[in-house]
């Protein structure tokens, strides 16, 4: 029997990355990490928050569930720890919520730090008032069904990007990016980095000292728009 096949389909216990990284992390935009880590780990637009004002960091707790069943979130909200963020892959299903306002509360009252569905939610509004982070692919008032095993902490794939349990989360109102556990701390002075240079660039801006970007000419010549020697 292979390791895969011996594997649970609820893994209780994993790795998470350092809470010293995520109150780190908590203080970037998903956009700069998305930069950062080369354009990649950034979720389809489609996974957007609820209300703009919605922001979070923290570790995932994978969830897998068959379109339009929340039984196995229910499962993962029941073995959760404070300062999670539980990602569902719920097969980009609009049919049917898989949460709504009741499961926010107790989120909530677990520590739950947010909660990323490909999918579809409901009780919108009560949620936006509660100010739960809560990202989703739409809404619909239809509830889910109880009944059909997943899985829980294995690994996931939602908008576009692999997440293992215990991976990086970011999100804010541009919406999610994932890192990857093992490159979390190194993405980090990366970021703080990137932060700087984009203040700066923007107090240039602002001052008029430089209002277009310094690698425009060579980026126009290694494209051929314009010639070698040339400039705007």
């Amino acid at each position: 029997m292979s390791q895969a096949a011996a594997l649970p389909e609820l893994i209780r216990d994993f790795e998470r990355v350092e809470a010293r990284i995520v109150d780190q992390a908590a203080q970037f935009p998903s956009s700069i990490f998305a930069d950062v880590a080369g354009r990649r780990g950034a979720l389809h637009g489609r996974i957007a928050p609820l209300s703009p004002t919605m922001r979070f960091a923290g570790p995932a707790l994978t969830v897998e569930v068959r379109p339009g069943d929340n039984l196995m979130i229910h499962a993962a909200m029941a073995i959760a720890r404070p300062g999670d963020v539980i990602v569902v892959d719920g097969k980009g299903d609009l049919t049917s919520a898989l949460m709504g306002e009741i499961m926010c509360h107790q989120c909530l009252a677990i520590g739950v730090a947010a909660v990323v569905i490909d999918g579809a939610v409901r009780d919108s509004e009560a949620i936006r008032e509660l100010g739960f982070p809560m990202f989703a692919a739409g809404l619909n008032p239809n509830g889910p069904t109880k009944s059909i095993a997943g899985r829980v902490n294995h690994p996931i794939s939602i908008g576009g990007v692999s997440i293992r349990p215990g991976d990086l989360v970011v999100g804010d109102a541009d919406g999610v990016t994932v890192i990857e556990r093992e490159k979390a701390a190194a993405m980090l002075p990366l970021a703080a980095q990137k932060m700087a240079a984009e203040t700066k660039r923007i107090a240039d801006i602002k001052s008029r000292k430089a209002l277009r970007p310094g690698w425009l000419d060579g980026a126009l010549r290694a494209a051929g728009v314009i010639q070698e020697g040339e400039s705007l």
